[in-house]
């Protein structure tokens, strides 16, 4: 036969004796409805139905990462559906079934408001330039540009055995959608600021709060808010982590 790259009448009579007829499924693949590190309104609402059946115990983000797959392969291996972790069609009818539209309070949990220290000056070393200012004191960072406070949000630290440093420090790299190899899990809206530390936004801290740690990153866990602080900040800000 020769080799053109074409299909001419040959070739396809001689594909069609050493194959079968495809199924529908083979011409037609079913499409993903939700995946991994989507980020959306029904991603919430999946988590939230996948919490009315005690697959999904914590609260509903609308970030699709290592819970969310976790839960997804549980209602799959309890439904006797190919359990891929992934939503096509077929996992999204049979939930939509047997589960109620959520409310908005399942939709919106309220959150839990930490217990922290009365409001402190800044550190010193925030006064002056753009500055992520980051308090162990009152769990809170806040964008600091020359003295002048332009947002503030809850933070999370790192654990006894893997603790956040403290120190002054500069943003050297920005990732958005950055995913640890060391601890296989997404690290979205990452700014490194010491070796492997960096704030990010963390799903988990979202959905658990306080009860737990990070492997000595800042977690921060209002994502519209850390998704235009990266925008702002840029390769060279300084990074001050104080008590």
């Amino acid at each position: 036969m020769d080799v053109s790259g074409t299909v001419y009448r040959s070739t396809w009579d001689a594909l069609l004796g050493e194959t079968e007829d495809p199924t529908q499924e083979e011409l037609y693949p079913p499409q993903q409805l939700m995946g991994y590190g989507d980020n959306s309104d029904q991603v919430r609402e999946l988590q939230a139905r996948l919490g009315q059946l005690d697959h999904f115990t914590e609260n509903p983000t609308g970030y699709y990462g290592d819970v969310t797959t976790s839960a997804v392969l549980a209602y799959q291996q309890a439904r006797g559906i190919e359990a891929t972790g992934t939503v096509f069609q077929e996992t999204w009818d049979a939930l939509l079934g047997e589960t109620e539209a959520p409310t908005e309070e399942e939709m919106f949990p309220p959150l839990e408001i930490p217990e922290v220290e009365p409001a402190q000056e800044l550190d010193e070393r925030c006064l002056t330039g753009r500055v992520l200012c980051i308090s162990k004191t009152s769990n809170t960072l806040a964008w600091v540009i020359d003295g002048e406070v332009e947002l503030t949000v809850d933070v999370r630290f790192g654990a006894e055995e893997t603790p956040t440093r403290e120190g002054e420090f500069e943003v050297y790299w920005k990732s958005r959608n950055h995913h640890s190899t060391l601890y296989d899990s997404p690290m979205p809206y990452a700014m490194f600021f010491d070796g492997g530390q960096a704030v990010h936004y963390s799903e988990d801290f979202a959905a658990n709060g306080y009860n737990g740690a990070s492997h000595g990153c800042v977690n921060v866990r209002d994502e519209a808010a850390i998704s235009g602080l990266f925008d702002d900040v840029v390769e060279g800000d300084k990074v001050v982590v104080y008590w």
